[in-house]
C-alpha cells in the first residue's frame, strides 16, 4: 500500500512539472514572437508620424521605439482623449531619452510629443494591439 501511494506523489509531481515546463514554453512562444518596430521608420518620432502604423500589424507585446532629439521632441503615452486635444494630462511622466521603448498593451496605444505645437502639427500615433 505504501508503494501505491509512492506512486501517485511521484505522478502527481510529475504531473506538476510538467504543467509547469507547458507554461514556460507557451509564455517563450508569446514573447518570442514580439515584434521591435522604429516609429516612423529611419525618419524616427517626427512631424507626420500620425499615418506610420498603416499597413502594419501590431500585437500586444510588441515594442516600439521612439528615436528623437531629447532636446527637441519628448514622448507622452495618453488617453484617447488626450491624443485628440493634444494634451497630456497632469503627472503623466513624459519619455525624455531620445531611443525610448514602450511594450504595446492590447487594444489602442496612444502617444504624443507635448512640446507645445509639436502635436498640433502631426507629432502624434495611434498603434492599435490586437
Amino acid at each position: 500500500m505504501a508503494q501505491g501511494r509512492g506512486s501517485a506523489r511521484g505522478s502527481s509531481s510529475g504531473a506538476a512539472v510538467l504543467a509547469l515546463v507547458l507554461l514556460c514554453v507557451l509564455l517563450h512562444g508569446e514573447f518570442a514572437e514580439s515584434a521591435v518596430y522604429t516609429v516612423g521608420d529611419r525618419g524616427g518620432w517626427s512631424f507626420n508620424t500620425a499615418n506610420w502604423p498603416r499597413g502594419k500589424r501590431f500585437r500586444a507585446g510588441d515594442v516600439l521605439v521612439f528615436k528623437y532629439s531629447p532636446k527637441a521632441h519628448n514622448v507622452v503615452p495618453v488617453s484617447a482623449a488626450g491624443y485628440n486635444s493634444c494634451s497630456a494630462p497632469r503627472g503623466v511622466r513624459a519619455l525624455t531619452s531620445g531611443n525610448d521603448r514602450v511594450t504595446l498593451k492590447r487594444g489602442v496605444n496612444y502617444f504624443i510629443c507635448s512640446f507645445p505645437g509639436h502635436c498640433q502639427a502631426g507629432m502624434k500615433v495611434a498603434v492599435t494591439a490586437a
